[in-house]
């Protein structure tokens, strides 16, 4: 059911605590952690706690928490120090966009040089 823990879910077991990961932050709806493969010096992944399979569907479902995880990277990226110089947060959504991991994320990018379109 959409909101609630997956077993299978990767994501799901971070916020449990059951698989570790680097912890950037935490709040009462978000748990951010660095990326195993980063693709920028600053590469976090900003989830929901709550299970949602991708960005739109926790955007329809709840609203307030997809802003939270919004406002989370903004604030990660201001920590971070890469706010004054640029980042990029991305929500792939869909296995032709790259999608890997079915549960709603951000990613936050910075620290280098973000050319458009990405390649």
């Amino acid at each position: 059911m959409a909101g609630e823990p997956q077993a299978d879910c990767l994501f799901c077991k971070i916020v449990e605590g059951k698989i570790p990961a680097t912890i950037v932050s935490e709040s009462e709806t978000t748990v951010a952690f660095r990326d195993i493969n980063p693709q920028a010096p600053t590469h976090v992944l900003v989830i929901p706690k709550a299970h949602y399979p991708d960005a739109a569907s926790l955007a329809a479902a709840e609203p307030t928490i997809a802003a939270d995880v919004l406002r989370e990277a903004g604030r990660i990226a201001a920590d971070e120090k890469i706010a004054d110089h640029g980042y990029r947060i991305v929500f792939n959504t869909g296995a032709g966009a790259g999608q890997t991991v079915w549960h709603a994320h951000a990613h936050l990018l910075g620290g280098r040089g973000l050319q458009w379109p990405p390649g």
